[in-house]
Parts: structure tokens; C-alpha cells; sequence
């Protein structure tokens, strides 16, 4: 062979590629994480939620809307 780098590379890069693919191949399976931010986030939401309800223009009293 000329270039037996290369013939092992390919052999190695096709055990690899048909292996990968296993009916029977190992699974680790994946446990949810616990969010750690999860309160944090909801308190910010919650600020942010009744900050917009504040500051939101209201319709001026007896002003026809459009129904």
C-alpha cells in the first residue's frame, strides 16, 4: 500500500460509522435538571408583569371605542 495512514485512518473512521448505529448499543439516559433559577424567574416575571399593568396607557374615560 502506498499510503497505509490513510487505509487505517478510513478503516477506523468505517468501524466507527458502523458501529455508531447499534441496535444494542449502550443508552445513558438523561435526568431532567432541577432549574436552579426556576423562583428567581417567576419573581422576575412577576415584577416585570405588574411593572407593564402600571405604566400601560389607558383609554381616556368617555372616549368611543371601536367594537
Amino acid at each position: 500500500m502506498e499510503l497505509p495512514t490513510g487505509y487505517v485512518t478510513a478503516l477506523d473512521a468505517m468501524n466507527r460509522h458502523v458501529n455508531s448505529a447499534r441496535p444494542d448499543a449502550p443508552v445513558q439516559v438523561e435526568h431532567p435538571r432541577r432549574a436552579l433559577l426556576a423562583p428567581t424567574r417567576v419573581a422576575t416575571a412577576l415584577a416585570l408583569r405588574r411593572l407593564a399593568d402600571r405604566i400601560q396607557p389607558r383609554p381616556l374615560p368617555g372616549t368611543p371605542r371601536c367594537s
